[in-house]
């Protein structure tokens, strides 16, 4: 495995966590670009989420954001269709047309990241029940199949529809991801191993990039530069997921 995997798992890691998210996309495209094989790339993504997504839901939590009430609907839904996701038998045209599909979505979002987000003094209403589930559970079952945690999804629908502010996404999304990733890990597990012995030193770069980003995401320190770099990396790997999906 080539040593330049292991920065820019740091800087994707750093530049998620700072606004909530585990980073399972970008971890997605890095491993794809070092020549992980598809196998391999959806469950070592979400283990790396795990780690990343929890100490970012941490920063948040500690400063007072996350919310219990518009958290749950959507969890309820998603954890088992996450769980089911990860368990489908994906073929490699239909993952790598996903993939490709969540990088490009990921890259928009990041992309993005100097539009000024909507302000916590702005009016905002919980979702009924009878969007939050279907939406947590759609979101899900997509999570579970890509490898990612949802919160590239759940972010944008949250603030669109104005469920949230801006860090009370981030807090919830989180949160989110967390449980997603778990349940998808799980399913994926359940079907194939994990290389723990290979993953640890990413795992490694992965916490040290989520401690510094979700610190700084929480203080309200932007990243936008490092976003947009990564949002180019997004872009050209999705292209070259592209070959496999459409051979």
């Amino acid at each position: 495995m080539s040593e330049a995997i292991y920065p820019l798992i740091f800087l994707v890691a750093l530049a998620y966590a700072s606004v909530g998210h585990g980073g399972a996309s970008g971890y997605l495209a890095v491993l794809a670009l070092f020549g992980f094989s598809p196998k391999e790339m959806a469950p070592s993504a979400l283990a790396l989420n795990l780690l990343v997504s929890a100490t970012a839901f941490l920063a948040y939590w500690r400063s007072g954001f996350f919310d219990r009430r518009l958290f749950w609907p959507f969890a309820v839904a998603s954890i088992p269709a996450a769980f089911l996701g990860g368990m489908l038998p994906v073929p490699l045209g239909l993952y790598s047309g996903l993939l490709m599909a969540a990088l490009l979505f990921a890259a928009f979002r990041l992309a993005l990241a100097s539009t000024p987000l909507r302000s916590e003094e702005e009016m905002v209403h919980p979702p009924r029940l009878c969007l939050a589930l279907p939406v947590g559970g759609g979101i899900g079952l997509l999570s579970g199949m890509v490898g990612v945690g949802g919160g590239i999804f759940l972010s944008p629908v949250l603030l669109l529809m104005r469920w949230a502010d801006a860090r009370r996404t981030a807090a919830v999304s989180a949160c989110f991801i967390w449980v997603n990733s778990a349940a998808g890990l799980y399913g994926h597990l359940s079907r194939s191993g994990l290389d723990v012995v290979s993953l640890w030193p990413l795992v490694v770069a992965a916490f040290f990039g989520g401690l510094i980003g979700s610190h700084l995401g929480a203080q309200r320190f932007g990243e936008i530069a490092l976003r947009r770099v990564l949002a180019a990396v997004l872009v050209v790997t999705a292209f070259k997921v592209s070959r496999l999906a459409f051979g």
